[in-house]
């Protein structure tokens, strides 16, 4: 106790930290505010805020609740994201924009404002659709028209979206950690008392009692526990200098690490196949005669076909995506330009055969554990615990929970030990998820 409460002091008195923690605090506490305003034109009363699943439930989840409640930040970061995966895709593919990639500040600048007009033009569409498929004639108000509801509300949920995106950079660029990791981050925990108040009073009102509660809480401290190893995890690759003298100095001469991540597709593996898993559902509806026993089980999330089918995709999506953002060949080249060299390996071919090779390695056993992590929530739910609060035993809020804290606990350590204070632990260094990933790989668990 008496530890944390001198690093807490440490932390208050280093003016710009305090500075930045108050800021992200406020932007955030806006971002809060903004996301229980209900849109023009919607009765609050007559809202229906029933649980949302799938992908549904996800973006939900992601808009901290705005989604089911109408508000005016319905559609949360979403859009940004997607424009964000789309631009760091098409880095991959086009070389106009491999060319930006590689312009250091300047290209960065050009390639935040294309996703910037990108995420105008997706949220537009995705407006259009969340007032045409969300919002049901009943919860509008009779005075407002449907053209003019329409008109009204894609304007201001496209504004809204602007809005948190623009809170994002500045949390990023005033405050402390990635700013729409954050906001998504806060959004999850918005849902958390909510759906342990929900299995509390389950649980009291004669379904097993309080010891079972216990348990379940239990569970989940350790469910967390095991996603930091995951998110943690790195092989490290030792990497040799070659020693040069100039004049009566050495230059190099010392022995580095490559550290790569087991898991170094982050979350995007599970929202990948939680997309796919959701067609079922849509043609399901969309086309009444496709409807069969097997497509009915895609569309139960604690199904055995649907598990196995999601686990099955996650593992598939985590090499697929791990083989583009982790270049074994632009390594080693870098690698080569710099002198170092893998002890008994030789530059070159043999060098990006030799990292290949090791991530191939470790990308199995770590796309097997990220498949138990996202299946966990539907194995809760088939022990008895309440879906809401079963969503936080595993798949893709728990990963950004985990990935987002560590971040920032990371960030303001290294302004503690920048200015000669303790670190925030006894021993050790907290290791954020960008702290491990190689230079030129982009951070993909946003």
């Amino acid at each position: 106790m008496k530890k944390l409460i001198t690093t807490l002091t440490n932390i208050w008195k280093i003016e710009d930290l305090r500075t930045r923690i108050l800021n992200t605090l406020l932007f955030l506490l806006i971002y809060r505010v903004g996301s229980h305003i209900v849109l023009p034109g919607v009765n609050p009363n007559a809202l229906h805020q029933e649980a949302k699943e799938g992908l549904l439930g996800l973006l939900n989840m992601f808009a901290g609740g705005s989604f089911s409640r109408s508000a005016i930040f319905a559609l949360g970061v979403m859009p940004y994201i997607s424009a964000s995966i789309v631009v760091q895709l098409l880095g991959i593919a086009i070389p106009y924009f491999q060319k930006l990639q590689k312009e250091g500040e300047s290209g960065r600048k050009k390639m935040t404002q294309i996703t910037r007009y990108l995420t105008l033009a997706i949220t537009l569409v995705q407006a259009v659709a969340y007032l045409r498929s969300q919002i049901s004639p009943d919860v509008r108000l009779p005075s407002l028209g449907e053209p003019y509801f329409t008109i009204l509300g894609t304007f201001i949920l496209t504004a809204g979206t602007m809005f948190v995106m623009w809170l994002g950079e500045k949390i990023t660029d005033k405050g402390i950690g990635n700013g729409i990791s954050l906001i998504i981050m806060v959004g999850i925990i918005a849902q958390l008392p909510s759906g342990m108040l929900s299995e509390w009073a389950s649980r009291m009102d004669g379904h097993g009692g309080l010891i079972p509660f216990i348990i379940e809480v239990a569970a989940l401290f350790f469910v967390v526990i095991f996603t930091i190893l995951i998110v943690q995890g790195v092989r490290k690759i030792p990497v040799q200098y070659a020693k040069k003298i100039v004049g009566n100095k050495q230059y190099g001469g010392v022995r580095q690490y490559i550290p790569l991540k087991v898991n170094s597709a982050g979350v995007m593996p599970i929202i990948f196949a939680q997309a796919i898993m959701f067609v079922p559902t849509t043609l399901a509806q969309f086309f009444p005669n496709l409807q069969s026993s097997f497509l009915t089980s895609l569309s139960n999330f604690t199904s055995v076909a649907y598990n196995v089918t999601f686990a099955i995709l996650i593992i598939a999506f985590t090499f697929f995506y791990t083989a583009i953002m982790v270049n074994p060949q632009q390594m080693a080249d870098d690698m080569k330009k710099n002198g170092g060299f893998i002890p008994g390996v030789k530059p070159g071919f043999a060098t990006s055969g030799y990292i290949d090779n090791v991530i191939s390695k470790i990308t199995l056993p770590g796309s097997v554990f990220l498949a138990i992590i996202a299946i966990l929530p539907a194995i809760a739910s088939l022990l008895g615990v309440n879906s809401q609060f079963a969503h936080f035993y595993g798949g893709t809020s728990l990963l950004i929970l985990v990935g987002v804290v560590l971040d920032t606990l990371q960030q303001i350590e290294s302004h503690l030990l920048m200015r000669h204070y303790d670190g925030l632990m006894k021993t050790g260094r907290v290791k954020g998820r960008t702290a491990s990933i190689p230079s030129g790989v982009a951070d993909p668990t946003i």
